[in-house]
């Protein structure tokens, strides 16, 4: 079965950025343009040129209450009290269903990993489980099963360490859009790819695509590439070299997170909301075709 990165991230290298003025933990290379202060995704509102602070956009906007003038993320986001609010509600949607795959049967699991067909077509009888027999929920709920302890919890470590910073940047809905597309895509390739009869469960191919997001937001914010191109890469050699595990999962989520991370971060400021939303929805299309001819195929 799928099994998720266990790699932990990659021991970072020397910095010498500043601190955020708001959070000075964390490290930053941008700065609010009006005061130079250094900000952090979390707190950087895109402006038309650069990137004000929030304090230097309230006073810029008089009350600061004005619909037109609210903080905004890097992605064009809306700065929530709460950054971390989605992550948190994405890992206890996966605690939940951790537990209950290990207090219930193994059936239950059985109804949620993702499955091709079964049986596979070379036994000539028509799949009377998998997707290919019309169960197509398999390519999501197979996002949020997992039923070995190290397997949920390295995916639920890097989806927190990945997954704030990210929701941050991004603002909670392009986030969540962010987790899920990428999540299908390492599906929809692992149905694509894989043997029809091989079940394949984990938030692997969600991880990896936030994984893929972090290089774009990284590189957008020119801050230091290095640690967490060592963490992509450590995973995707433990993804080649380590036994039963669904590299398809990851590559497609890498792929997917990438493209989507791209498009958020760098949509002009005018047409942001159409590149966004249209490179999400590009991936989705790409699902679809890809799992609608593999569906053709088995059946």
């Amino acid at each position: 079965m799928d099994q998720g990165p266990s790699g932990g991230p990659g021991a970072p290298g020397a910095h010498s950025l500043p601190g955020c003025y708001r959070h000075p933990d964390r490290e930053t290379g941008i700065s609010c343009v009006r005061c130079e202060r250094p900000i952090c995704p979390q707190c950087m509102i895109s402006a038309s040129v650069g990137f004000h602070c929030p304090e230097c956009v309230r006073r810029g906007s008089g009350t600061g209450s004005s619909a037109m003038n609210a903080p905004r993320t890097i992605a064009g986001g809306t700065l929530a009290a709460d950054p971390r609010l989605i992550t948190k509600i994405l890992l206890g949607i996966n605690a939940a269903v951790f537990v209950a795959i290990l207090a219930l049967n193994d059936e239950f699991v059985t109804h949620l990993m993702l499955v091709g067909a079964f049986p596979p077509p070379e036994f000539g009888w028509e799949p009377v489980m998998g997707v290919a027999a019309g169960e197509w929920y398999r390519l999501v709920t197979s996002m949020f099963a997992h039923q070995e302890f190290l397997h949920f919890a390295s995916n639920m470590l890097l989806l927190w360490w990945l997954g704030g910073p990210l929701e941050a940047a991004l603002g909670r809905v392009r986030y969540l859009a962010l987790y899920l597309v990428s999540g299908l895509a390492g599906s929809a390739l692992t149905y694509v790819v894989a043997a029809p009869q091989q079940p394949s469960l984990g938030a692997s191919g969600a991880v990896f695509g936030l994984m893929g997001a972090t290089v774009i937001l990284m590189r957008r914010l020119n801050q230091d590439l290095r640690p967490v191109l060592v963490l992509v890469a450590l995973n995707l050699v433990f993804t080649l070299l380590a036994p039963r595990i669904a590299w398809e999962a990851h590559v497609g989520g890498l792929v997917a997170g990438a493209v989507i991370g791209y498009a958020m971060v760098h949509a002009p400021r005018g047409r942001r909301a159409l590149v966004q939303w249209g490179a999400c929805g590009a991936v989705l299309a790409v699902v679809l075709v890809m799992t609608v001819v593999r569906t053709m195929a088995l059946t």
